[in-house]
Parts: structure tokens; C-alpha cells; sequence
């Protein structure tokens, strides 16, 4: 099991690690800083420095059979078990996808509270995000009010807190899950991302320390795509 330090600091963009499994371009390491592609967030990229010679992180994510984190590269590098690597964040990548992650967070407990819409669908990327709600009605004003609000929560300068809870326990918080047909994974603890006073989420992804690092939500489209499934894109500011 590969340990994910970036749930316990998502700002180091260096670490050492040891190579547990290496085949062909790909490397399971001991721990990682690197985020996979998962909870709707797209994966880290980056370089494992290896004699000296930097090879570029093209893709992270878990094998679907083995549930192993893997580390895909750009080339083979002549390395084996047990070795040491260095692993290097890309991290104007990282902290782009932090500043969207953390503000979809925010938008939708504003949806969830204001209007009762879960999340349907999704994806954070490094240049924008878009979300799915569960609105039977298609409110363009809806979607542009939550957008409002959400920018003055950044202005307030909320921590946001990370911990761990025990599973039942995280379960009994109201709304600590707005994905309308997913659960977390089954594990005895959940983590927990909380900003004081307006979300309480159960999630694995990295995240600011302070909601004033989002800057401000730019409003791209509102899209009606179905039933259950209104979508808005945005982004942030550089």
C-alpha cells in the first residue's frame, strides 16, 4: 500500500521514495506526493529523478485489478526494487488543481444548501472544472447566484481543516457526502475536508490551506445536459 502524503500535506513538492515494483515505465513506490486521477480531480504530473536524470510523471492512477497505485512515466529509467527515487511535483499544476478542487467544494455546498442538488458528474482539470447537479429545473440565476457566494466565502479567509474520522461516525454528518450515487470507500476512517461554517465534505484530494488562495471563480457555462444533470463550468483566476 502506497502511502498518500499528500492527504497530510498538500503543499511538499519534493519527496524521497523507494521503488516497491518497477515494469516497464511504470513504478509502484512506498509513498507518493503525487495524486492520482480520482474523486473527479485529474492526476498530478511531475519527474522522478533517478541518477541524476529527470523523467516526467505523464500519468497516476490505480490499477483497476490490483487497486496498486501506478506511477506511468514517459520512459523506462533503469531502476529496480528497493531503489531510491526522487519524486518532484509539477507544482503550478498542483496548486491550480487545489485552487479548483477547493472552490468546487465551496460551490457545491452553496447548491447543496440553497437548492438541495447533489453532484451527478464531474471533472477538475488544470485549466477549469465542470459540475453536474441534480436539478430537475434548468435555473440559469440559480447557478450564477451560487457563483456570487461562493466568491465572498473566499473572501473570508476560512481555514480549511483536514482530519480523519472513524466511517459510522463520518456518515451521521449531514451532507458529508454530495455525490448523488457514490459512497466513499469502504475504510475504517474517512478524511475529512472541512471549512468552518459552510462545508463538511468526506474526501481524499489536496486542497488549500486557506480559502483566500482561491482568488475568485470565473463563471465559463451553464448548460442544461438532462434530467438530473445541469452542468456549470468554471474556472479561476490565474
Amino acid at each position: 500500500m502506497t502511502e498518500l502524503v499528500y492527504q497530510y500535506d498538500s503543499y511538499q513538492r519534493e519527496l524521497e521514495a523507494v521503488i516497491v515494483k518497477a515494469f516497464s515505465n511504470k513504478l509502484v513506490l512506498d509513498k507518493t506526493i503525487f495524486h492520482p486521477k480520482s474523486g473527479g480531480v485529474d492526476n498530478d504530473k511531475g519527474w522522478i529523478v533517478y541518477n541524476g536524470l529527470e523523467t516526467p510523471v505523464l500519468n497516476v492512477y490505480y490499477d483497476k485489478d490490483s487497486g496498486v497505485l501506478i506511477h506511468e512515466l514517459e520512459k523506462e529509467i533503469d531502476a529496480s526494487t528497493g531503489t531510491k527515487v526522487w519524486l518532484r511535483l509539477d507544482w503550478n499544476r498542483r496548486y491550480r488543481l487545489m485552487r479548483l478542487h477547493t472552490a468546487a467544494h465551496i460551490l457545491s455546498a452553496i447548491m447543496y444548501r440553497d437548492y438541495n442538488a447533489l453532484i451527478t458528474g464531474g471533472n477538475i482539470s488544470e485549466d477549469y472544472g465542470y459540475d453536474d447537479y441534480s436539478m430537475e429545473v434548468f435555473d440559469r440565476e440559480a447557478f450564477m447566484k451560487a457563483v456570487e457566494k461562493a466568491n465572498e466565502v473566499f473572501k473570508q479567509a476560512l481555514d480549511v481543516k483536514i482530519y480523519w474520522l472513524p466511517r459510522e461516525e463520518a456518515l451521521k454528518i449531514p451532507g458529508v457526502v454530495k455525490l448523488a450515487a457514490k459512497m466513499p470507500p469502504h475504510v475504517d476512517r474517512l478524511r475529512i475536508v472541512e471549512i468552518p461554517g459552510v462545508d463538511v465534505q468526506a474526501d481524499g484530494g489536496p486542497h488549500v490551506k486557506n480559502t483566500s488562495e482561491i482568488g475568485e471563480i470565473v463563471l465559463l457555462k451553464i448548460e442544461n445536459k438532462g434530467k438530473n444533470k445541469k452542468r456549470i463550468y468554471f474556472t479561476v483566476q490565474p
